[in-house]
């Protein structure tokens, strides 16, 4: 279900919304998408509508403290 979930979200928010000239064009935008966008600035719910750069941050952080 999750990806079923991704795929929906990447259409409404990027595919539906731009018209690309070239299927190099659609491949690039898709991965800046994903590789900027959605895995670094884009707030999940699933994880306390964090992004997931603090979520992470967070996690080692906590990580850290328990160590010590």
């Amino acid at each position: 279900a999750c990806i079923e979930s991704f795929h929906s979200i990447i259409k409404r928010e990027l595919v539906y919304l731009e018209k690309f000239k070239t299927r190099e064009q659609a491949i690039q935008r898709i991965f800046e998408y994903i590789e900027v966008w959605y895995n670094r600035e884009r707030v999940h719910s699933s994880i306390g509508y964090l992004t997931p750069v603090e979520y992470e941050r967070r996690y080692f952080q906590v990580s850290r403290a328990k160590a010590s």
